[in-house]
């Protein structure tokens, strides 16, 4: 009987570090919008420490390997989820400087209540600001993001001394509030309306935005 002829090695390109096979379900056309979709709901609904690489993996139907691929790190998969999350938020700026500046607490204050009272937009910022509490990785991502996505667009266009410091603290006040309201619960705060918290907070505000 005739040896059989020894067939030579299969050539073919070869797959970057972490990527599934070529011709895999995960690298079907809207793959990366399927995963970060999944890893903001997967955040928004078990927080970051319950989070897993595998889970958005599952929720995304594609192979784990994929999010390494187009997101890195689970901390990079956080923030590009956090960003999507936070993207009502990211308006605010041009909401305080979209007016005269005897406005722009009142603007500020309307801007962000707006978007806390919406439970659509409301449940995943919530589960954000747990994640950042309960976990240093995510509380950094999530520092990162906002100085350089809100605080520092909003910082750059005020006639203040100090305008970083200042948006700061006009954000702190904003987050304080939203604490009471939205996640202790704190009573008159939490049944107050947004019209009565406006009203008070947008002094404030404005204090911060403006006075020299």
């Amino acid at each position: 009987m005739t040896p059989a002829t020894p067939q030579p090695p299969a050539t073919g390109p070869r797959r970057g570090r972490g990527r599934p096979a070529r011709g895999s379900a995960a690298e079907g056309p809207g793959a990366r919008d399927r995963i970060l979709t999944a890893a903001r709901n997967e955040f928004a609904e078990r927080g970051y420490d319950k989070t897993s690489i595998r889970g958005i993996a599952k929720s995304a139907e594609v192979d784990p390997a994929l999010v390494h691929h187009y997101f890195g790190t689970k901390e990079q998969v956080f923030g590009a989820a956090i960003e999507l999350i936070l993207a009502p938020a990211m308006g605010a700026p041009d909401a305080v400087h979209g007016g005269s500046p005897e406005g722009a607490g009142e603007r500020m204050a309307r801007y962000f209540f707006a978007t806390w009272e919406n439970p659509v937009s409301r449940l995943p910022l919530l589960a954000v600001m747990r994640s950042a509490l309960t976990n240093e990785a995510a509380a950094a991502v999530l520092r990162g993001l906002i100085e350089r996505r809100l605080l520092m667009r909003m910082a750059r266009d005020l006639d203040v001394p100090d305008p970083k410091f200042r948006a700061q603290l006009a954000a702190a006040q904003i987050i304080g509030v939203a604490m009471l309201r939205y996640v202790i619960k704190m009573e008159p705060v939490a049944s107050a309306t947004v019209d009565e918290i406006i009203a008070m907070v947008g002094p404030t505000l404005q204090r911060y935005l403006t006075e020299k």
